[in-house]
């Protein structure tokens, strides 16, 4: 059996494809019978999920890989799936819920609001929510066993050498140009009648559940935290110090059964209720509701803050990275001094080309290295509505690749070939550990050096 390099490239790409919140849910319309195709151990594979995964390729207008390699990816994700029940491997519920209320924010960002997410998909959220809720943990699961295979790998400068001396001169790659791209986000103002009209709605919500009406189900009909809100608002067991100052303040002062006035926080606003304490631990329920970004928000504070940082920062008063650290919004970045980071590497170069996202590519455009943008909009993935001021640090000229200018992408290379065959040795012993049966049907595609037997399917 071999792993390809095709296979061991593209493992996490793959499987973040099938939870993609872009396909979820759209393949299942118009198949009237489907079939499983492959089985290993108790998980299966659908005919639908092979077309899905192709034609998702094909609509984001990448080249779709062959069938055979992308049924070769969902075997071997049902493999690191089935090892890790074997080997006890799991994730947190609450990790599970972090990223599932990420990608349900994104969904609502992208649609615009709930509603049309229901209308485009024929389904309710609960049920949206619930499916891709398994589709999260096992991706989540997945990369848990990655690391746990390869995560040890390590790489010295002799091996980065060693490979690119490899590498015939008239073989050597051509690297466009890069950039870096530093960003200070400051977040708008929810307006006061916004505030005003969410406080008057989570007060009502409270004499409702003063009168008799359940919390829990309250909870679950209208709060917009989608994680908790399945489970009546349920938040569990939480430590001192783990929640917000403000939620953990109010929560605390209440007695088992009491509710809170309605408290504000970064997340939007909350009603709550004690359930019980347990020395230095709580257990508490919430409604959540957010302040509507479109629609509610004023930018007037946003930008002046950010034109008086902008002026700092051009007299040489503030350094650019100093102020993102300590003003923007935008704490992913906050933290690297602002710079913006290519997710699909972690590095904070970014390739100026199609793949870059566009509001940045054309913002960048009509400025040169150095160069400081006036506030701008920008929408943070929570969808809330922002303003921003772009650092345009450096750029590199196109060029064949040379062990000086390009060490840290080699490094990457070499890292990668040693994870894809630390995930290939891997592969060899798993395989003996888990039952693979793959219909007759795609017997020509040899996955994994197997022979299709639907005998046991």
């Amino acid at each position: 059996m071999k792993v390809n390099k095709w296979i061991g490239a593209h493992l996490a790409a793959i499987f973040m494809l099938l939870c993609s919140v872009v396909s979820f849910g759209q393949g299942q319309q118009g198949v009237s019978l489907d079939k499983i195709i492959a089985r290993v151990d108790n998980h299966y594979i659908l005919s639908s999920e092979l077309e899905d995964m192709y034609n998702q390729y094909k609509a984001e207008g990448r080249g779709a890989p062959e069938k055979c390699q992308l049924l070769e990816s969902l075997i071997i994700n049902k493999m690191l799936l089935a090892k890790a029940e074997i080997d006890s491997v799991t994730v947190e519920d609450k990790e599970v819920d972090g990223e599932l209320n990420a990608k349900m924010n994104y969904m609502v960002q992208r649609f615009g609001s709930e509603k049309n997410i229901v209308e485009a998909y024929g389904k309710s959220i609960e049920n949206l929510k619930g499916e891709l809720r398994q589709q999260v943990k096992e991706q989540k699961i997945v990369e848990k066993m990655q690391r746990t295979i390869s995560g040890n790998v390590k790489i010295t400068p002799a091996d980065v050498r060693k490979f690119f001396n490899s590498i015939p001169k008239d073989s050597l790659p051509y690297i466009p140009s890069e950039v870096e791209v530093g960003h200070i986000v400051k977040k708008g103002t929810v307006t006061r009648e916004q505030k005003e009209k969410l406080r008057q709605q989570l007060q009502e919500l409270k004499q409702r559940a003063e009168k008799g009406e359940d919390f829990a189900m309250l909870a679950q009909i209208y709060s917009e935290d989608l994680g908790s809100a399945k489970v009546g608002g349920d938040l569990g067991f939480a430590k001192r110090g783990q929640m917000v100052p403000e939620f953990e303040g109010a929560a605390l002062g209440l007695k088992p059964g009491e509710m809170s006035n309605v408290i504000e926080s970064q997340f939007g606003f909350h009603l709550i209720k004690l359930i019980e304490t347990r020395g230095a631990e709580y257990h508490a329920r919430h409604i959540l509701l957010r302040p509507d970004y479109n629609k509610g928000t004023d930018m007037t504070d946003a930008t002046r803050a950010l034109d008086s940082l902008r002026a700092l920062i051009k007299t040489d008063s503030l350094k650019f990275a100093k102020a993102a650290l300590d003003n923007s919004d935008d704490k992913e970045t906050a933290e690297s001094g602002g710079l913006i980071q290519d997710r699909s590497t972690g590095q904070a170069r970014l390739t100026l080309d199609a793949s870059m996202d566009p509001a940045l590519y054309f913002a960048i455009d009509t400025m040169k290295v150095g160069d400081l943008s006036m506030p701008v909009s920008y929408r943070l993935e929570d969808g809330s509505s922002a303003m921003r001021i772009l650092w345009y640090k450096s750029k590199s000229e196109p060029h064949t690749a040379n062990l000086h200018d390009d060490y840290e992408k080699l490094a990457q290379i070499v890292l990668s070939n040693k994870r894809n065959n630390a995930l290939e040795e891997w592969f060899k012993k798993a395989q003996g550990d888990v039952y693979i049966s793959i219909e007759p049907e795609y017997k020509n595609c040899k996955v994994l050096g197997l022979a299709a037997n639907a005998d046991d399917i």
